[in-house]
């Protein structure tokens, strides 16, 4: 562990949500490099409008970057991406293993598991017939894009907003779920939301992630950068490796707030019920599978899983996993959303 976060460990940690969130809290040591995680992790649980999502396309050009979300056809067949896939016997995946309900080892089992981890088996069942084969290799926030360019995962299947900026390195799936910037603050607080109340607050964002991205174009008088961010100096206080980051930074009152997505933010809001998700959400984003620019053969792979995935209604393995995993802290979601693809 880095030596501020065992700190972390030693300190006592203002409500935080007993030994399971103490657990989540030790594997903040994934900030620094990716780790190899164990290749059989979690349960067999498989598994947002109402009804069932219908796909739609727009035109294959789209140089002004107006649909980020649409993706290649799906496709059952292979390629060169799929065959060194097969050929290795394993897929190889970048997850988190510190957001609650998303990615996270569960401290009693020693296993990874959640939404996320939930799509990566279906993908390994689906290229590889086993559910299990998989290499789980845990990524900070500010390394995904980078995993994929060095070719150390194959995917990465880790709450990664699809937009513009990122297409431009990494190619992506049809969405697999919706979600939107919001602000979590301890309970007591007199922060409203995303708004003039952050005015002199010190907000802590993960480097690389679209929260970050929202506070450069509007902090509302926020501080959010650190004095040397980038270099080596640079003390990992406001701007981050991991998003879970933050939320131990504002348990140690390190900072007043943070900016996240509201879907992870209401894992952390579960952790510890000593802070609360502030206002409304204020962006609207879409996850998707990232995989290495140009992997065209593993997208629409991917995207067939995905419509298997989504396929069969409430009765679907996306709404299984919705409800074993996030319904309780994100309740009201009837369908995942509907794909959106190029039309070459």
């Amino acid at each position: 562990m880095r030596g501020r976060d065992v700190r972390v460990v030693r300190g006592g940690l203002r409500g935080w949500g007993g030994v399971a969130g103490m657990a989540v809290a030790c594997a903040v040591t994934a900030a620094a490099a990716l780790l190899p995680l164990a290749h059989h992790d979690g349960p067999d649980t498989a598994g947002r409008g109402a009804g069932t999502p219908v796909a739609s396309a727009v035109p294959a050009a789209d140089e002004a970057c107006t649909s980020p979300e649409a993706s290649l056809p799906a496709s059952s067949g292979g390629g060169p991406d799929i065959e060194k896939i097969r050929a290795r016997g394993k897929l190889v995946a970048g997850v988190d293993q510190n957001s609650f309900r998303w990615g996270y080892r569960n401290p009693e089992t020693r296993t990874l598991e959640g939404f996320d981890i939930d799509l990566v088996r279906a993908i390994a069942e689906d290229v590889l017939g086993d559910r299990d084969a998989v290499i789980f290799r845990a990524i900070p926030t500010n390394q995904r894009i980078a995993a994929l360019e060095n070719g150390r995962v194959d995917v990465v299947v880790r709450t990664m907003t699809i937009n513009c900026k990122r297409l431009e390195q990494v190619s992506f799936s049809t969405a697999y779920f919706r979600a939107g910037q919001q602000v979590l603050a301890p309970k007591e607080s007199d922060i409203t939301g995303y708004d003039t109340s952050l005015k002199g607050k010190r907000v802590c964002s993960a480097e690389g992630s679209t929260a970050y991205d929202a506070l450069e174009k509007e902090s509302f008088g926020a501080v959010f950068k650190d004095e040397h961010d980038g270099t080596g100096r640079d003390l990992d206080r406001l701007t981050v490796p991991s998003q879970l980051d933050c939320l131990v930074r504002l348990q140690l009152g390190e900072v007043d707030a943070v900016v996240t997505d509201n879907a992870l933010a209401a894992g952390q809001a579960a952790q510890d019920p000593a802070v609360e998700l502030k206002g409304a959400p204020f962006t609207t984003e879409y996850y998707g599978v990232a995989v290495k620019r140009g992997s065209d053969d593993l997208v629409a792979r991917v995207n067939h899983v995905l419509e298997e995935y989504r396929r069969g209604g409430d009765d679907s393995p996306w709404m299984k996993s919705y409800r074993a995993w996030l319904e309780e802290g994100l309740p009201g979601v009837e369908a995942p959303p509907a794909p959106l693809y190029r039309s070459n």
